[in-house]
């Protein structure tokens, strides 16, 4: 992936679980790309370069470490391909687990995109700890 995948969006999802992905993002990962389960309770979106990445780095494991992250990534894992308006469909299955209901936030993060909830979005941007950041800018040089 050439292109970082930055900014934030805000959409609503509607009654069929449907949503208009930022034209933005979808430029840049492609005309189909997957949906997984993320931490913190998001959905995380990758191209699909990013997704055959991760799925070597996961098949490298030895199954003693890899069986209960390739559970937990791949078992709600669809891939998507937006329709002629832009729009999504998230199976039920992931929305139930970023609690996806109507207000969400899409958010580029580098390589990946993450759907969270709104209100979930906003919190937890709200909980970034000046320090800690300042800790890994420093760590990175910034």
């Amino acid at each position: 992936m050439s292109e970082a995948l930055i900014g934030t969006y805000y959409h609503n999802i509607d009654v069929k679980g449907r949503m208009n992905f930022p034209t933005k993002l979808r430029e840049i990962l492609g005309e189909s790309f997957f949906i997984t389960k993320g931490l913190d309770n998001c959905l995380v979106v990758y191209s699909d370069t990013e997704w055959h990445i991760l799925m070597e780095k996961v098949s490298a494991l030895p199954m003693s470490k890899g069986r209960n992250i390739s559970r937990f990534l791949f078992s709600g894992a669809a891939e998507v391909i937006p329709d002629k308006q832009g729009r999504v469909l998230i199976p039920h299955v992931l929305r139930e687990y970023a609690s996806l209901d109507k207000d969400v936030a899409v958010i580029g993060a580098l390589n990946r995109v993450e759907i969270w909830d709104r209100t979930r979005w906003d919190e937890q941007s709200q909980a970034f700890v000046q320090e800690s950041m300042e800790s890994v800018m420093e760590e990175l040089g910034i």
